[in-house]
C-alpha cells in the first residue's frame, strides 16, 4: 500500500493561487513538521520519492511554487521576485495547522529558503533550515567579490563562472523557452524522472526577475537557527568552495558534502531522508 496519501488545499498570496500538498501524519506537537520547497525546472514532485521514506514518522508539506505546477501567478513578471516568493512561504505556513516547521529547499527553493529564514516573520515558525544546490544571493555576491580581490582564488571563481554560464543564457529572449520545449524538456524528464511544466517561461522569469536587477534583496541579517547545507559534490553548477564564509554569520552550521550531483534529493532520496531523519529533525 502506497503510505503516500496526498492532501491537497489551495493558498491564496499576493498575485498567486498555490497549489499546496500534506503528506503523512496528522499536523501534531509530538510529530516533527517538514516543509520542503522545489526549485527550477521543477514542481513538488520532485520530493516525492523522499516524502515516501518520512511519511510514516513525520508531517509533510511541498508546494507548488508561484512559477510552477499547478500553481497560478497573475499580473507582470514582477511578481516573480525573491521578495513576492518568500510572501509565498509565509502564506502556505499560516494556512498550515502546524505551529512551526523544518525548512528545507532544493534550487531555487532553497534560495527562497535562505531569504526567508532571515526574515523577521521566520522567529518561532522555522525551526531550523537543510540547503541543498540553491545559495543565498547576498552571500553568493559577496563571495564573488571577495574571490574576485584575492588572486589565490581565482581558479575557483572562473570555474563558478564557468558553471553560471546559464544564467546568462536566461536572460536572452524566446531562445530559451525555444530551447526547452524542441530540445531539453524529454532529457530532463529521462534524468530525474520529473514531468516539466509546459511554459517554460514561468520559470525563467526567476532569473530574469531576479538577476541582474535593481531590485533589492529581502535584508541580510545574522541567523541563529540550526542550518544544514548539503553539498553534492558533482553539481555541474555550483561549486563547492560556494560554503566558505557562511560560518561569519549562520552561528549552527552544519556543512554535510554528499556524492552525487544537482538533483541529488531527487536521485538519492533515501539519503536525502536520512540526512533530514537523523540530522535536523531527531523525534520529538
Amino acid at each position: 500500500m502506497d503510505v503516500l496519501r496526498e492532501r491537497r488545499r489551495t493558498v491564496s498570496a499576493q498575485g498567486a493561487e498555490l497549489a499546496v500538498f500534506e503528506y503523512g501524519m496528522d499536523p501534531d506537537p509530538s510529530v516533527p513538521s517538514l516543509l520542503l520547497v522545489h526549485g527550477y525546472p521543477d514542481d513538488h514532485r520532485v520530493f516525492q520519492d523522499v516524502l515516501r521514506e518520512l511519511a510514516t514518522t513525520h508531517h509533510l508539506v511541498a508546494y507548488d511554487t508561484r512559477n510552477a505546477g499547478q500553481s497560478v501567478a497573475s499580473g507582470k513578471t514582477g511578481t516573480y521576485t525573491l521578495a513576492a516568493l518568500v510572501d509565498d512561504l509565509f502564506a502556505v505556513l499560516d494556512a498550515l495547522d502546524s505551529a512551526s516547521v523544518h525548512l528545507a529547499g532544493h534550487d531555487w527553493g532553497s534560495i527562497q529558503g535562505w531569504a526567508a529564514i532571515q526574515d523577521p516573520r521566520a522567529a518561532g515558525r522555522i525551526t531550523g533550515f537543510t540547503s541543498i544546490s540553491g545559495p543565498d544571493l547576498r552571500h553568493f555576491g559577496r563571495w564573488l567579490r571577495g574571490a574576485a580581490r584575492t588572486p589565490r582564488r581565482w581558479p575557483q571563481l572562473a570555474g563558478q563562472l564557468t558553471r553560471s554560464w546559464y544564467v546568462a543564457a536566461f536572460q536572452i529572449p524566446l531562445l530559451p523557452e525555444a530551447a526547452w520545449r524542441l530540445l531539453l524538456t524529454r532529457r530532463y524528464e529521462f534524468a530525474v524522472r520529473r514531468s516539466v511544466d509546459d511554459n517554460p517561461g514561468r520559470g525563467l522569469a526567476l532569473y530574469r526577475t531576479n538577476l541582474f536587477s535593481r531590485e533589492p534583496l529581502p535584508p541580510f541579517a545574522r541567523v541563529a537557527m540550526p542550518v544544514q547545507v548539503v553539498v553534492p559534490t558533482k553539481d555541474p553548477f555550483l561549486s563547492p568552495a560556494l560554503v566558505d564564509g557562511l560560518d561569519t554569520w549562520i552561528d549552527d552550521l552544519t556543512v554535510l558534502r554528499v556524492e552525487g550531483g544537482h538533483w541529488w534529493p531527487a536521485t538519492r532520496p533515501a539519503d536525502f531522508a536520512e540526512v533530514l531523519r537523523t540530522g535536523l529533525l531527531p523525534p520529538q
